[in-house]
C-alpha cells in the first residue's frame, strides 16, 4: 500500500499541492547501496525485500515549511534530530531563513531498513534596505517600555509552546485576507547601521476594517495588544505550527476557541509599531520563523 497524504484532517484521502509534491520512493538501502525515484505521479520502486515510499509537499527552499507523510510507525530523522509523526505518519520540517543547503532527511522502520533523501534546499537573496538619519527612538525603544517588551515576548513564546495533536495544517491553506502583498518574507533593514530583526512573515495591505479569517482550522492560543505588533492574534493548527497575525484592528476570537477555515477571526488594521493598515501574517513551526508563501500558492485577492 503506498503511503500519501490527505487533504483535510480526516476527511479526505488526495492531498492539495501548495507548492509541489514530490513522491519519493525507495528500495531498502544496505550500506552505501541507495535506489531513488522522483516523479510527480506517484511512481514506485518496488524491492524484492520492501518497500518504503515517502511523500513531501512544500518548496526546498530556505524558509519552508514541508509536509510529509512515511509510514505508520516509523521514525523520522532530520540531518540527525528525531522528527515528531503522529499516528498516520505524517510530519512536518521547516527550514530557517539562513538554513544550510544541504540536508537529510531519514526514514527508519522497525525492523531497522531505511529510506535516505539528501535535500539541497534554494539558497534565497533578501531584500536589505538602509536607511540612516534617524531619530533613535525610532531605532531603539524608549527604557520605560523595555519591561513590556520583555513580557510581550514570554507571552508570545508560551502561546506558541504548544505540541497539539491536531494535524489541521495538512489541509491547503488558505489566504487570510483580501488586499495587496506589501512585504514578504526575509527583508531586513538596518537602521543607522544597527541591523534589525529580519521581516518574518507575508503583509497583505488593504484598508482598516477589511475582515480577516483563518487560513486553516486552528485553537486561538493568544489574542492581545502588544507593543510592537498591537492586536495579535496566535492559532495553532497542530503538530507544533502556528500562524500569527499582527496590526489587527480587531479580534473577534477569543483563547481557548475553535475556529475554522475560512471563519473570521477579526479585521486588518495599523495597531503597534505600523506605518499602515495591513496584515502581517507568519508561520512558525516551533521556534523556527518560517515563509507562510511556502505553503500557499498565488497572491490573495483584491
Amino acid at each position: 500500500m503506498p503511503f500519501t497524504l490527505s487533504n483535510d484532517t480526516l476527511r479526505s484521502s488526495k492531498f492539495h499541492v501548495t507548492r509541489c509534491v514530490v513522491a519519493l520512493s525507495a528500495a531498502v538501502f544496505m550500506s552505501s547501496a541507495v535506489a531513488a525515484v522522483e516523479s510527480n505521479d506517484q511512481s514506485k520502486v518496488f524491492s524484492s525485500q520492501e518497500q518504503i515510499e515517502v511523500a513531501l509537499n512544500g518548496k526546498f527552499t530556505q524558509g519552508a515549511l514541508l509536509r510529509g507523510q512515511a509510514p505508520v510507525g516509523a521514525k523520522v530523522m532530520l540531518n540527525g534530530e528525531t522528527v515528531q509523526t503522529n499516528h498516520e505518519g505524517k510530519f512536518v520540517v521547516g527550514f530557517e531563513r539562513e538554513a544550510p543547503l544541504q540536508q537529510t532527511l531519514i526514514v527508519e522502520l522497525a525492523n531497522g531498513n531505511k529510506w535516505r533523501r539528501d535535500i539541497t534546499l534554494e539558497k534565497r537573496e533578501y531584500n536589505i534596505q538602509r536607511i540612516d538619519g534617524l531619530e533613535q527612538k525610532m531605532v531603539t525603544p524608549p527604557a520605560e517600555v523595555t519591561a513590556r517588551i520583555k513580557k510581550d515576548n514570554i507571552n508570545v513564546a508560551n502561546a506558541r509552546s504548544g505540541n497539539s495533536d491536531l494535524d489541521a495544517l495538512f489541509t491547503r491553506f488558505e489566504w487570510p485576507a483580501k488586499g495587496v502583498i506589501s512585504g514578504v518574507y526575509g527583508s531586513q533593514r538596518i537602521l543607522n547601521g544597527v541591523p534589525k530583526w529580519p521581516h518574518y512573515g507575508v503583509d497583505i495591505a488593504n484598508e482598516t476594517g477589511t475582515p480577516v479569517y483563518a487560513p486553516v482550522d486552528g485553537v486561538v492560543t493568544m489574542a492581545d495588544d502588544l507593543y510592537y505588533s498591537g492586536n495579535t492574534l496566535i492559532l495553532d493548527h497542530g503538530m507544533r505550527v502556528f500562524s500569527t497575525f499582527l496590526h489587527m484592528d480587531t479580534i473577534t476570537v477569543e483563547v481557548g476557541d475553535t475556529v475554522e477555515q475560512g471563519e473570521q477571526i477579526g479585521t486588518i488594521g495599523s495597531t503597534g509599531r505600523s506605518t499602515g493598515p495591513h496584515l502581517d501574517w507568519r508561520i512558525n513551526l516551533g521556534k523556527t520563523r518560517l515563509d507562510p508563501q511556502t505553503i500557499i500558492t498565488g497572491a490573495p485577492e483584491q
